[in-house]
């Protein structure tokens, strides 16, 4: 489905212009992530993740009656996932999800089922092999397992060798949805190749596999980009009529582009920072990419001070790496006071993303060896 304003355009294909998340929960259909809800997952957990308490998840479906159930004594599982492709590495934008749900899986002891759908961009992109979707998956598990996810409790889910197991949940969820329902929510035409049709269709069967495989009716909670939304809404239309439930969905916002040209962070090497990316590459990047708000000399800054709202490099410590609200707020203070010059601002995101990625990219190469531990087993 295509929901797009004057300014801004969001769909499963493509984020662009300055996105207004009021809009979007208004077009979309979804609800406010409120206070009162957070309040309800923090009695669960203790305390609320950087991700709830910053409103990088800022939206739901359906999370209220997820929690309903768990207080039943009926524990839900977790499930999201990522479509590999040659060409397009992980970057910090797709690990927010993925770091929320490792979150969760602890707060909450949850089963985690990771799928990665190695067909998606092989039907999509005319250019991608089979072969290439297959490297770029077992790439794409590095980065997953490097977060930190319990390997007794998480399920590795590959569209290609899973298919006797998924196909035939598959079959009856594909039988459900029409053509006119495909191309109203994903703009397919005649010429679309029947395959991306019907992969929609295997996208829904982890929502609902693990209740298949127990016999019984388990929750799911489904943490993703807004932008996915729409093949979820297909999924929870099919799923009561199959006798599941509907898998509850946890929204996060776009980290943005360094670029600040509005849309989200994406597979452009100009204007992305890759899970892989050396010290000097982030250095690089942020010095000349990252979009300033602050004023044209230092004599400027000084006296009018930055903008920290439209700043990159703010946006970037206040999303995902200053997790101290106090530091933050300094931060944030001294920038719009001039204190703190540009150049200055962006030191302090370089030196905090490198840290990180010197621990995960330390992590990603020990997950080579453990990959097997994760590949679900039927």
């Amino acid at each position: 489905m295509k929901k797009e304003g004057k300014e801004f355009k969001v769909t499963p294909y493509e984020v662009s212009g300055k996105v207004n998340y009021e809009k979007l929960i208004r077009e979309f259909g979804v609800e406010k992530l409120d206070d009162k809800l957070l309040e309800r997952i923090k009695k669960h957990t203790k305390e609320l993740h950087l991700f709830l308490r910053r409103k990088v998840f800022f939206s739901h479906r359906d999370l209220n009656w997820l929690l309903d159930e768990q207080e039943k004594g009926n524990k839900f599982f977790l499930y999201t996932g990522r479509a590999s492709s040659t060409g397009s590495k992980v970057h910090l934008g797709h690990l927010i999800p993925w770091i929320m749900c490792k979150w969760l899986q602890d707060k909450f002891n949850a089963e985690m089922w990771f799928q990665f759908p190695d067909e998606e961009k092989f039907l999509y992109k005319p250019e991608v092999t089979l072969k290439d979707t297959e490297k770029a998956t077992h790439e794409d598990m590095l980065d997953v397992i490097a977060l930190g996810f319990n390997p007794k409790k998480t399920n590795f889910l590959i569209d290609t060798k899973h298919a006797g197991l998924m196909y035939k949940e598959a079959c009856r969820v594909a039988k459900k949805i029409t053509f006119s329902t495909v191309k109203a929510s994903f703009g397919f035409n005649d010429s679309t190749n029947i395959g991306s049709i019907f992969y929609t269709a295997m996208q829904a069967v982890p929502a609902f596999l693990p209740s298949v495989l127990k016999g019984k009716n388990i929750p799911c909670l489904i943490p993703l980009g807004i932008d996915q939304d729409p093949h979820f809404r297909i999924s929870r239309d099919i799923m009561p009529k199959l006798g599941y439930y509907k898998p509850a969905i946890l929204h996060s916002v776009f980290l943005p582009s360094l670029s600040g040209m509005g849309g989200k962070m994406s597979a452009s090497k100009e204007y992305s920072i890759f899970t892989t990316d050396t010290e000097k590459q982030v250095e690089e990047k942020i010095k000349k990419y990252a979009f300033s708000g602050g004023q044209p000399t230092v004599q400027e800054h000084r006296k009018k001070g930055g903008n920290p709202d439209v700043d990159v490099s703010y946006q970037y410590l206040k999303m995902f790496f200053e997790p101290d609200d106090k530091k933050l707020q300094k931060i944030h203070d001294d920038y719009k006071s001039g204190k703190l010059l540009t150049s200055e601002l962006k030191e302090i995101l370089i030196e905090k993303i490198n840290k990180f990625l010197k621990e995960h990219q330390k992590k990603r190469e020990l997950a080579r060896e453990q990959v097997d531990k994760f590949i679900f087993k039927d």
